[in-house]
């Protein structure tokens, strides 16, 4: 049995990786057709970066908001960027992508290199503090995540055209907050990968069925064994895809 405190911790930081997994399951298996893999982690990092310069300059870093809105206007700036390289340089896309991820990964460092705390707000980002969510701060992204997901029902060919960017651009912002670069590369690739042999509704629910069963798993292991949660969730969402790749691939 669970004590109320430990069910305290778990159930926003599962309802956070429910919230991050409602768009990248639907937006992973787009990333995959389109043959930019790469594109969350490059945006994960430029909003990273966009956090960084929230947190490192003074004067903006006491400005309401900022802490979301700096992050988001640099990933819809990355956003447009690789919009604009994939229409003249579509065949060295993924390439230009992989640069622009690492440019912004050492610019973030450059940014912490004087900062005292500096290394612990990098780990911070990339590995993210998802045992830590509160319900406070799941309100902004739930009402962003239901915005992004009502427009792609009411136009689904949003995903397949230019609109695909901005839109992957603002919930790649949020996602990052909440759970840090390498649970959003693993949220939307790794479920996206253990379906990418399905078609239809079949694959959207088992990628659903993919990412809810590697984050619970991934927060029950990290809590009851004192584990990084975010190391501990991308190793058991790695697992349950290729479980959930072999099953499917037999049926």
């Amino acid at each position: 049995m669970m004590d109320t405190t430990l069910l305290s911790i778990l159930l926003p930081a599962m309802a956070a990786g429910l919230l991050v997994l409602a768009s990248h399951v639907v937006m992973g298996r787009q990333v995959l057709a389109r043959g930019i893999i790469f594109i969350d982690l490059a945006l994960a990092q430029i909003a990273a970066l966009g956090a960084v310069l929230a947190h490192t300059q003074h004067d903006l870093a006491h400005l309401p908001g900022m802490e979301w809105l700096l992050p988001a206007l640099f990933a819809l700036a990355g956003a447009a960027l690789i919009a604009v390289l994939e229409r003249h340089y579509k065949s060295e896309l993924e390439a230009l992508i992989g640069c622009l991820y690492v440019l912004s990964a050492v610019a973030a460092m450059l940014l912490l290199a004087q900062d005292p705390h500096g290394g612990e707000l990098l780990k911070q980002l990339l590995s993210g503090q998802i045992l830590w969510t509160d319900w406070d701060a799941l309100v902004l992204p739930a009402l962003v995540t239901a915005v992004v997901l009502a427009l792609l029902v009411w136009r689904p060919a949003m995903l397949r055209g230019r609109a695909f960017y901005p839109l992957f651009a603002v919930v790649i912002t949020f996602s990052v907050q909440l759970v840090g670069v390498y649970l959003v590369f693993s949220s939307l690739i790794l479920p996206a990968l253990a379906v990418n042999r399905l078609r239809g509704r079949s694959a959207l629910w088992w990628g659903y069925a993919t990412g809810i069963v590697g984050y619970g798993a991934g927060l029950w292991l990290s809590a009851g064994w004192d584990l990084p949660s975010g190391a501990t969730i991308v190793c058991t969402l790695a697992v349950t895809a290729v479980v959930v790749r072999i099953f499917t691939g037999r049926h």
